[in-house]
């Protein structure tokens, strides 16, 4: 036969070798690979609503600090943040305020004798409702949602 070239003994075992691991390490190895970086994938998300104790713990027009831990296992590491801000009530209405600055993210803590937030990084102000008093914050502090249950205040964090 013109143009037919005669494969040897060898060269056919190392062409059925190779198609057969390739075979095998797909086989093995993309199960593997799909473990292995599964974790990093999963979008985590959590919304959960935090009990921080009775109302009456609160008193009225006084910002009251406040904080809570949340654990979350990214991927085989699991770690546990400590959030916290401010409960201001007026009346029947309760307002939390985040205390992370919105502009660096630094904590900012709540003078009395000034009424405001401080920011002690960059000298930013907050008002007792949050909103910008002075420096370069881009937006007020960062509100969670709150409801009451049964006399027990709750806010809403979301994560992710």
């Amino acid at each position: 036969m013109p143009g037919y070239q005669h494969m040897s003994r060898r060269d056919f075992v190392q062409v059925v070798t190779a198609f057969l691991g390739t075979i095998m390490g797909a086989v093995i190895g993309l199960p593997a690979i799909g473990y292995l970086l599964s974790p990093a994938l999963k979008g985590q998300k959590s919304d959960a609503w935090i009990p921080l104790g009775p109302l009456d713990n609160y008193p009225p027009d006084v910002p009251t600090p406040f904080s809570f831990t949340r654990s979350q296992v990214n991927g085989w590491e699991k770690t546990v943040n400590s959030y916290g801000g401010f409960i201001v009530r007026n009346g029947d209405e309760v307002l939390a305020l985040s205390n992370i600055c919105t502009h660096l993210s630094c904590r900012v803590v709540w003078k009395t004798e000034q009424a405001l937030y401080i920011c002690p990084c960059h000298d930013a102000a907050f008002f007792k409702d949050g909103t910008v008093a002075s420096g370069p914050p881009p937006h007020p502090l960062e509100a969670y949602e709150t409801k009451v249950e049964e006399g027990v205040l709750y806010v809403r964090f979301v994560e992710g």
